[in-house]
């Protein structure tokens, strides 16, 4: 072969391998160039659904296309996080996943219809702890008198949980301070309060967002918060750590792509988020749902959440808790 004719060879390997690198690179670079879907494993109304569509507003305009909220409900947020992790991995079909179908699930459940494997993690959007509620006529007037009662009562006292997830983390307090409050399953969180309301439980370990709603009513009072800090709608409610307790737990809400998703596109949205989660106004309305706004990185993300997997699962196999 002829200088001249290897050189043209040469030169046309290149323009193929550029033509094939080309349709990628514009991808990436001009994302989005559609509407944008954001998934949220629940029903219209809850604070996982307000969430998605304070940030998807807030992302149509720094992204100039329409960033639409779709509910999915069903089976512990199952349904909307298994079709999520079968989507095209290309950026236009997000989850906003809780903790629940993303870390609990998968400790709760035998078999799933996805791994965490399926997700890219984009980050978090926010965090909000647990609440420790009593009857507002329990006499006990703090976590380490109830303790107290409930090791010499281990027969008397109990606890209710709307989920597997909210009894983890009451089984996780029955550890750390060697009581032995005993499970009653309630359908929700609402019912779950109601319970205390009642007296037909002890105490219960409940999301901030119902909880506060609760406290104003005056027949529950609030002993502690599993937060690493005083919460700044409690600030005369201590912290479990405050009390001695090995106890710093918040739930959490997060963007999550299908696994495969470009790192340039993953980035791309995560830096979005991040811009969103600093406006005054975004912060001001998800702080109004009991919520902490916080961003991270998509590696950092990833780390928490199998950091929180190999915590939960040592716990649920210890307590031998499975999803019903």
């Amino acid at each position: 072969m002829s200088v001249f004719a290897r050189k043209r060879l040469f030169l046309t390997m290149l323009a193929c391998l550029g033509a094939l690198a080309t349709p990628f690179l514009s991808t990436a670079a001009d994302f989005p160039t559609r509407p944008i879907t954001i998934v949220v494993g629940y029903s219209p109304g809850g604070a996982n659904d307000v969430l998605a569509r304070i940030v998807a507003e807030k992302l149509t305009v720094n992204l100039g296309q329409p960033v639409i909220v779709e509910n999915r409900p069903g089976i512990a947020s199952i349904v909307g996080a298994s079709y999520v992790a079968k989507a095209k991995p290309d950026g236009y079909t997000l989850l906003m996943g809780a903790s629940g179908p993303i870390v609990f699930n998968h400790v709760l459940y035998a078999k799933l219809p996805y791994t965490p494997q399926d997700f890219a993690p984009i980050s978090l959007v926010g965090t909000f702890p647990l609440v420790m509620l009593t009857n507002a006529n329990n006499p006990a007037k703090s976590v380490t008198e109830m303790v107290t009662y409930a090791k010499q009562n281990p027969d008397k006292v109990n606890y209710s949980a709307p989920s597997a997830s909210f009894q983890l983390i009451a089984e996780l307090f029955n550890g750390k301070t060697g009581t032995r409050f005993q499970h009653i399953p309630y359908k929700g969180s609402a019912d779950a309060i109601t319970a205390v309301m009642t007296q037909d439980v002890t105490m219960t370990l409940i999301d901030t967002g119902p909880a506060l709603t609760a406290l104003q009513g005056g027949r529950v009072k609030a002993m502690a918060v599993t937060s690493a800090e005083r919460l700044k709608d409690l600030p005369h409610v201590p912290t479990m750590t405050e009390l001695g307790i090995d106890i710093n737990v918040s739930f959490w809400s997060g963007l999550l792509a299908p696994a495969g998703t470009p790192s340039v596109i993953v980035k791309k949205i995560q830096e979005e988020v991040a811009r969103v989660l600093e406006l005054p106004d975004v912060k001001k309305r998800i702080s109004a749902l009991a919520i902490t706004p916080v961003s991270n990185t998509p590696e950092q993300f990833d780390k928490m959440i199998t950091q929180e997997i190999n915590i939960w699962r040592q716990v649920a196999t210890e307590k031998n808790i499975k999803a019903n």
